[in-house]
């Protein structure tokens, strides 16, 4: 067995942040939302069965008081916000700060026919879980086709 030795150096983990606050910089910017900071909470969205789960890392985040999830229009949101915790004093400066703050929004497409009631919303260990119940493509109605019949004289006949 071989022991590998990590060293805390990461060269590329500052390039890495400079190219996030540069492309954060610019889309504000672009987008006009110049002075709103903000953050996208990593989701996944999976199947259970015939139950659709979304999955959002919200760490730090004050489920009760900063997040609301909403059903309007055929529309699943989630918003809230992560607040900046306030340090004061020399002794409680910031070297570094990571942690993204701000307000969210992410939107979810509905499938016909699904209500608010079958969405339920559990928070644990930083995860926000919504599972929307028993989610399933509507049967297509019965369409009756018409065959044409070349040996009649309008062409068309009826199947029964």
């Amino acid at each position: 067995m071989t022991l590998v030795r990590r060293s805390s150096w990461d060269p590329f983990g500052n390039l890495v942040r400079q190219m996030d606050r540069d492309f954060d910089s610019i889309s504000r910017r672009f987008f006009g939302s110049q002075g709103v900071e903000g953050f996208v909470p990593a989701t996944n969205v999976e199947r259970d069965g015939s139950d659709v789960v979304i999955k959002l890392e919200l760490p730090g985040v004050d489920i009760a008081q900063d997040v609301e999830v909403e059903v309007t229009d055929g529309r699943l949101s989630i918003s809230g916000q992560r607040r900046t915790e306030k340090t004061s004093g020399e002794d409680g400066a910031v070297l570094l700060r990571e942690i993204r703050t701000g307000a969210f929004r992410r939107e979810f497409n509905l499938p016909e026919g699904v209500t608010a009631e079958q969405v339920e919303a559990n928070y644990d260990r930083g995860v926000l879980e919504v599972r929307v119940h028993e989610v399933s493509k509507p049967a297509p109605a019965p369409t009756k086709i018409q065959i044409a019949d070349r040996r009649q004289g309008d062409g068309k006949a009826e199947l029964n």
